[in-house]
Parts: structure tokens; C-alpha cells; sequence
């Protein structure tokens, strides 16, 4: 089966969770610094929400160009992914909502660490097709950074009841480490 609808659907998915997380932003009140001052955690949440969604998208891309075609399996794997993203406006409204307070910032560690499942859920399902001698198995390697991630998102949930600052440091924290170009799919295309 061709990779071309997957792909498709999938970068029409996630245009359509930005889309949803910008219409969520509102604008200030009145023309005042202070007001803007007040909407600030909706703005940074919705920066690093975005952040993520390119991450993904490009990920999502740049694996997909390793992969020759897909299965069922693949497809329900890509689906699981999608859902966990799609939780993103939700989850970072409400953050944005609570000015990132506790229960709220967890669950949004809670929506990423399961969103970073889904995407290993997926690796492992195009390898286990393509076999552990294809251009993803090698590309994708022992994924350290994919488990220092999930360590990274397992300490935000848990700082969450004590000190969300070290929680939402923790989420921006992976999202830095993923935003520097990951280089291993091109690097076994080339």
C-alpha cells in the first residue's frame, strides 16, 4: 500500500490542530501592556504547542521518507499518533486557562509523554515491517534521544505537584533537544 494518503492525512491533521490551538488564542481586552501582560501564558503555551506540532510534522516527514510503503498495522499505528496530538489544544487551553497550574500542566506532560509513546509505538511498528535491517532501523538506532525525552516528560509530570515552573522546564527542555535537526534518517538516505 502507498505512504502518499498517510501522509497527506497526516500533515492535514496536524495543520488542522494549529489552526484550532491559534483560534484559541484571544486577544487582550484593551490596547495595554498590562492587558497583553495578562494573556502571556497563553501565548507562550501556545509557542511551545506549536513547537511540538512542528517537531512532529517534520519527524513525521523525515521518517516517512525511510519508508517504502505501509500496512494496516502502520495505519493504526499513525492513528494512534494523531489522536494523542489532537489532545494538544485541549490540553494546552486549559493550561493556558490556569496561568499553568498543577493539575492542568500535568496533564499536558501527561499529553506529550503519550504522544512520544505513540511516535516510538510507530517507529518500532514501520520496523518491525521493514525489518530490523531497513533505513528506519538504522536510522533510528538505540534512540537516545527519544528515551531521554520520555525520562525528560515522566519528571515534569511528577514536579507538577510541587513546582510547575520545573514541569514546563522540563516540556521546553525536550522540545529544544528535538528542535536542533536530527540528522539520522538523512544521513542513511544519503
Amino acid at each position: 500500500m502507498g505512504k502518499g494518503r498517510l501522509e497527506a492525512f497526516s500533515d492535514g491533521v496536524i495543520a488542522i490542530i494549529i489552526t484550532i490551538m491559534v483560534l484559541e488564542l484571544k486577544a487582550p481586552e484593551d490596547a495595554s501592556l498590562k492587558a497583553l501582560l495578562q494573556v502571556w501564558p497563553h501565548i507562550a503555551i501556545y509557542g511551545l504547542s506549536f513547537l511540538y506540532a512542528g517537531i512532529y510534522w517534520n519527524n513525521h516527514h523525515h521518517l516517512f521518507q525511510a519508508v517504502k510503503s505501509v500496512n494496516g498495522a502502520v495505519l493504526w499505528a499513525n492513528l494512534h499518533l494523531l489522536f494523542w496530538l489532537s489532545l494538544t489544544p485541549f490540553t494546552s487551553a486549559w493550561m493556558g486557562e490556569n496561568h499553568f497550574a498543577q493539575a492542568p500542566v500535568a496533564l499536558y506532560g501527561g499529553t506529550l509523554f503519550m504522544t512520544a509513546i505513540a511516535y516510538t509505538i510507530l517507529v518500532r511498528v514501520l520496523i518491525a515491517q521493514d525489518g530490523k535491517g531497513s533505513l528506519v532501523a538504522k536510522a533510528i538506532g538505540r534512540d537516545t534521544k527519544g528515551w531521554m525525552s520520555l525520562a525528560l516528560y515522566v519528571a515534569g509530570i511528577v514536579a507538577a505537584p510541587f513546582q510547575t515552573s520545573i514541569s514546563v522546564g522540563c516540556y521546553a527542555l525536550v522540545a529544544m533537544i528535538w528542535l536542533i535537526p536530527d540528522k539520522r534518517i538523512e544521513r542513511v538516505l544519503k
